[in-house]
């Protein structure tokens, strides 16, 4: 109390007698910071007597480097610097990409070959690898093509004709190019979160999918600043191909001085045209970054050409109404949900080393019911949802969707694993909802929703907009439609990410803790949107840890612990009369 008296006593010897006249007329003065000021001025400094230096010295022989400048020699050189600068980019690049997705293949062989080469290239200077090449016609006289051993040939070539010195410089440039991009590459790509490859086979796409669609283009965020160190230093290593005296930029510089003896006003023509290319380079790779930083920033800023290249897009209401013209003449409700699916589970186990994590377990779910998995952390819930839809291969047992296994095909008593494609066939009636959304970060919500049913189920792009539309309205996230995953609140995001899964129209649609990642206020909304679906009559499997929601909706209550299914029954049992001791102490806890 005397504490308060004493301020509020400061409180009023600072007040007058005149009216508070408010604060919006007080004037801001900006902090100073004259470090920054005396850095300013000293850099100043240095630059002006940098320029002034260079500028006044006569032996710079600025009139030696004007007559030169834009000579036809060195514009013939730089043209094929240019050249081979864009010939090798690209041939590298491309070359590179494939060596990394080599490099990250399931195939032992495959891997090995490229970590091979990537090996042996990168080992090899560059100037080295050009005089072989060069030379290659001394350990091959010919370049032939045919069917081995048969005497048979297609193709039959001089080497010395067919490895010019252009062509010597471009296959060198680009070996070793590709070598260092495909560890870019790949690096890239192990930045990726891994919940963005297992969203992507969980939806479904094909292999070269996930790859070009979904990985690559979030990579790129990665790949490109040390890419484009590659190709700038690219540019330059093109001064290495004088050795094979092809008359460059660079070798053209030399061979002028050589017989004008202006060295350094020559070297400033050389120095100032790749300073050009350089700033060209880094201008695209200002711009090529903020193309592919869509999404990962809340407020981006639209390119410059975005909106010369929005006019001749096609409006997206337009595309509505011919979705409601499409209703009218007939066409079926897109967004009608399909009947669920039975699952049967049946004896599945499943390791990861010594840990059991899945120990026999065995379950009947019928089709459209709802069932709840519960149990502490740890106990093969999560593990037992990735089997449903395989992105869990099983050590033992057996999952079925209305009879026909998941995973695999069936001839006698062998089950045989199915190949990667028609896994990707079968999942796409068995949707996932991710504990952490895992929706695509770098494209629009649109774009999330339509991916899957255009590449997966053959949707047209205009029936794929409409569908996304509706389930959005479901979902009540239709004003979001253009925005970015991290535009959304966490409920919006997994509003989004059910829509998504609800749109290949699946049998099956499982839920790994939906609400786990959400704040407490953010919950209800989720779970508005599942008690939805339960009334729809898809086949929901839902791990949680919300027992009143489970309670509320599930037909089947499963308590699981050490990779084991306890008990399994109606709510109303396992709720007030659970059987087994272990989860009567669980829901004691918890309830």
């Amino acid at each position: 109390m005397a504490i308060l008296t004493d301020y509020a006593g400061v409180a009023d010897a600072g007040r007058t007698s005149e009216p508070n006249p408010g604060y919006a007329h007080y004037r801001i003065v900006p902090a100073r910071h004259p470090a920054r000021a005396l850095g300013t001025l000293f850099a100043a400094l240095v630059i002006a007597g940098v320029l002034y230096s260079v500028l006044t010295n006569p032996r710079w022989g600025w009139p030696v480097f004007a007559e030169w400048f834009f000579a036809e020699p060195v514009l013939a050189g730089l043209g094929r610097t240019l050249l081979l600068t864009a010939l090798a980019t690209v041939s590298g690049s491309l070359l590179g990409t494939a060596l990394a997705l080599a490099r990250v293949s399931k195939s032992p062989l495959l891997g090995g070959l490229s970590f091979g080469y990537i090996w042996l290239l990168r080992s090899i200077p560059l100037i080295v690898l050009l005089l072989v090449l060069n030379n290659l016609g001394y350990l091959y006289e010919t370049i032939s093509v045919g069917i081995p051993f048969t005497g048979t040939t297609f193709f039959n070539y001089p080497t010395t004709q067919l490895l010019t010195p252009f062509a010597a410089a471009f296959l060198g440039l680009t070996l070793n190019q590709s070598a260092f991009f495909a560890e870019i590459v790949r690096g890239g790509i192990l930045s990726v979160d891994h919940g963005q490859h297992e969203a992507a086979a969980a939806l479904g796409l094909p292999r070269h999918r996930q790859a070009f669609r979904i990985v690559l283009p979030q990579a790129m965020r990665s790949i490109l600043p040390t890419g484009f160190n590659e190709i700038i230093g690219l540019a330059k290593s093109t001064s290495m191909v004088y050795v094979l005296a092809l008359p460059e930029l660079f070798y053209t510089v030399q061979v002028i001085y050589r017989r004008n003896l202006e060295v350094i006003p020559l070297l400033m023509v050389a120095t100032v045209w790749y300073l050009v290319i350089m700033t060209g380079l880094s201008i695209a790779q200002h711009y090529i970054e903020r193309h592919f930083s869509k999404g990962a920033v809340r407020n981006p800023v639209p390119l410059p050409f975005q909106a010369f290249f929005s006019r001749f897009r096609r409006p997206l209401a337009e595309v509505a109404s011919n979705g409601a013209i499409a209703r009218k003449a007939g066409f079926h409700d897109a967004t009608a949900f399909r009947a669920g699916g039975a699952v049967r589970i049946h004896g599945i186990s499943k390791s990861f080393g010594p840990l059991k994590v899945l120990d026999d377990v065995e379950l009947s779910l019928p089709a459209g019911s709802v069932t709840a998995i519960l149990g502490p952390s740890g106990s093969g819930k999560s593990t037992l949802l990735r089997a449903i839809n395989h992105l869990e291969r099983v050590d033992d047992g057996f999952i079925s969707i209305d009879g026909d296994l998941v995973g695999y095909s069936q001839k006698g008593n062998t089950l045989y694993e199915l190949k990667e494609k028609d896994i990707l066939k079968r999942r796409a009636d068995i949707g996932m909802v991710f504990q952490n959304f895992n929706l695509f970060p770098h494209l629009t919500v649109l774009e999330n929703l339509v991916e899957a049913p255009i590449q997966v189920r053959g949707l047209k792009r205009d029936d794929a907009v409409r569908l996304a539309q509706d389930l959005l309205a479901r979902v009540g996230l239709s004003d979001k439609i253009n925005a970015y995953p991290r535009q959304l609140s966490g409920g919006q995001q997994q509003r989004v990410a059910i829509a998504r899964a609800l749109a290949l129209r699946p049998k099956v649609l499982l839920f790994d803790e939906p609400t786990s990642a959400l704040d407490p206020e953010l919950v209800g909304e989720v779970l508005d949107v599942i008690k939805e679906l339960a009334r729809t009559g898809t086949t929901l499997v839902i791990v949680t840890h919300e027992v009143g929601f489970a309670r509320e909706v599930a037909d089947t209550v499963v308590f699981m612990e050490a990779g084991r299914i306890l008990e399994a029954g109606p709510p109303s049992r396992i709720f007030t009369a659970a059987e087994h001791p272990r989860t009567r102490e669980f829901l004691a806890k918890v309830l």
